[in-house]
Formats: structure tokens, C-alpha cells, sequence
């Protein structure tokens, strides 16, 4: 498991028709503040001003589609190639991360093939490495350097 230290929030949170909304700059544009969000826009943080990771080589609910099933992951990370890079699911807090959730990354990782699967309910993250497409996943004991 990897420590996560999140930096203080500055979030642009308003309410609007009794729904928290809050701002997501990668999409530019508010979205509901539900559990999950929050744990996604933490992370978001995180890898921006903790690891450094340019925030203009991260996607936020990118499509994919999995054989003919249309599928969004959470966050997706870049190279400097514009080539997908790291995968990471988000869950909210009170959602293990078991078995499923990693099959779930495991799948979106066939269908966008990347060196390294996240996943986090913002207190618990785990990374794995893969080497080649048919290797097992090696879990590690930190997210990576940006390359």
C-alpha cells in the first residue's frame, strides 16, 4: 500500500439546486461533488503538485470501449508522447479495494495499454508495474517519477 499525503484542498465548491458542485479544471467545468469525485479531485491534486505529474497530461473520465461496451476511466495519464501511460480508478472512501476493482483496471488496461494501473479510495492506493502486455502485474511501493 502507498502513503498518500494530500496537499490542503483548494477547491472552487458552490452549491446549485441543492447539489455541491465542484470545479474540475481539467474539465473545466463543474460536476457533482459526490464521494467519488471527491476522492478523484484529491488525487488529481496530488499527482499535479505532490509527484509533479503536468496537469496538461492527465485526462479525467476518458472513454474507452471494451469490446463493444462503453467504458470511462477515472483518470488517465500521458507520456510526453501524448501516448497513455497510468491508469488510475478512483473509489470512494468507504469501497474496498478488492479483487473486482483490480480486475476492473486490469480490463480498461486491455483496451488502453499502459505501464502502470492506480487504484485509490483516498485512504488506501495501490500501483502496479507491467512490463509487457501478457506479464503479471508487479505490485510497487510508490507511484513512479513522471517520465
Amino acid at each position: 500500500m502507498i502513503a498518500i499525503q494530500f496537499p490542503p484542498p483548494d477547491f472552487k465548491i458552490v452549491t446549485e439546486g441543492g447539489n455541491q458542485l465542484i470545479f474540475d479544471a481539467y474539465r473545466k467545468r463543474y460536476v457533482v461533488l459526490t464521494p467519488e469525485e471527491w476522492v478523484r479531485q484529491n488525487f488529481l491534486n496530488f499527482l499535479s503538485k505532490i509527484k509533479s505529474y503536468p496537469p496538461s497530461l492527465m485526462g479525467v473520465e476518458k472513454e474507452i470501449f471494451l469490446g463493444e461496451m462503453k467504458k470511462r476511466c477515472d483518470i488517465i495519464v500521458y507520456n510526453r508522447n501524448s501516448k497513455p501511460w497510468m491508469i488510475v480508478e478512483c473509489k470512494e472512501m468507504d469501497v474496498p479495494l478488492n479483487l473486482a476493482v483490480l480486475e476492473q483496471i486490469v480490463r480498461y488496461n486491455m483496451a488502453l495499454p499502459v505501464s502502470y494501473l492506480v487504484i485509490t479510495n483516498g485512504t488506501n492506493t495501490f500501483c502496479c508495474k507491467l512490463k509487457g502486455a501478457h506479464d503479471v502485474p508487479e505490485f510497487v511501493a510508490d507511484l513512479p517519477v513522471f517520465e
